[in-house]
């Protein structure tokens, strides 16, 4: 628990305790969850027998009580559906970024705690829950377990990953997409920083493989607001490039072009029936969180 406390307070604990994250589709799971199905399948709880009849697979007879009777029986199990999550955390050079104000945190630092808050929240109501970080390619690949102690792992985890080197979002889908076997809901936490055709290809791989996806863009105020009034040297975070510049010139078609960006985004996300949830790291990600969350419940209710 301790480790747990270092990443969120008891405030924010108290905030997302009470909810849950409820995916909109139906997701393939087999462990005990609170998403119990009606329907019966081969999983690990056995329910009862009932008689062999044509057309069922052999592999699911008892053999034992055919040694008594005489007669084929299969076994069949209650089958529970729980949401299936993985939390893809964007560990890229550009999320190392913090603004001048005072008590100010990285976009990685912000979105590493999101990803512990959504991460807690899912294994208490008994959901299972993995990791992936990725900067230029996947770093680490931790698979999606339902049990408490699971946390401990994610944590230590979210503590060992630092941000640095490049990124294409959409190629690091590609790749990862193979992973995920079954179907179920998958957070991405990122900036979103590159080319939105790319990602929106990257992320149709999830969507055609029928997972639900949920984006939480982090940004920093400076980002959307671009306050730089002197002159001053921008250093990029994923490369050793810099460059001197008066922000007057700059800032009405930096906004323009933010606001296009933003727009292309937004359309994709929608044509992808994909929730994107924009968060700046000035407001309280619990508060943040708690709201979505609510939100979501109501709109599935």
């Amino acid at each position: 628990m301790s480790q747990i406390t270092e990443f969120l307070t008891p405030a924010d604990l108290k905030k997302i305790g009470n909810l849950q994250v409820l995916a909109r589709q139906v997701v393939e799971g087999f462990t005990s969850g609170l998403h119990r199905s009606p329907h019966k399948g081969f999983s690990v709880e056995f329910k009862q027998h009932r008689q062999y009849v044509p057309g069922d697979e052999i592999r699911h007879l008892d053999w034992k009580v055919f040694g008594k009777s005489d007669k084929f029986f299969i076994r069949e199990y209650e089958e529970e559906t729980n949401l299936r999550c993985t939390i893809l955390l964007d560990a890229s050079g550009s999320m190392s970024y913090k603004g001048d104000s005072k008590g100010a945190v990285s976009k990685h630092h912000y979105a590493s705690r999101v990803a512990a808050c959504l991460a807690y929240l899912m294994l208490q109501q008994q959901d299972t829950v993995g990791l992936c970080t990725f900067d230029t390619k996947v770093k680490r690949f931790i698979p999606a377990r339902s049990r408490a102690s699971h946390m401990k792992v994610l944590i230590e985890e979210l503590q060992r990953t630092s941000p640095g080197g490049e990124t294409e979002l959409g190629d690091v889908f590609h790749d990862l997409a193979p992973k995920l076997h079954r179907r179920g809901l998958i957070i991405l936490i990122s900036d979103l920083f590159g080319d939105v055709s790319r990602l929106m290809k990257g992320l149709a791989h999830f969507r055609h493989a029928r997972h639900e996806v949920v984006i939480f863009q982090i940004w920093d105020r400076d980002e959307l607001d671009f306050p730089f009034k002197q002159w001053t040297r921008f250093d990029s975070l994923e490369s050793a490039h810099n460059q001197m510049i008066d922000p007057s010139h700059l800032r009405q078609a930096y906004l323009e072009n933010l606001e296009r960006y933003r727009d292309e985004l937004k359309q994709g996300c929608h044509r992808h029936r994909i929730d994107l949830v924009p968060m700046t790291t000035d407001e309280p990600y619990a508060d943040a969180l708690a709201y979505y969350l609510s939100l979501r419940r109501r709109r599935q209710g």
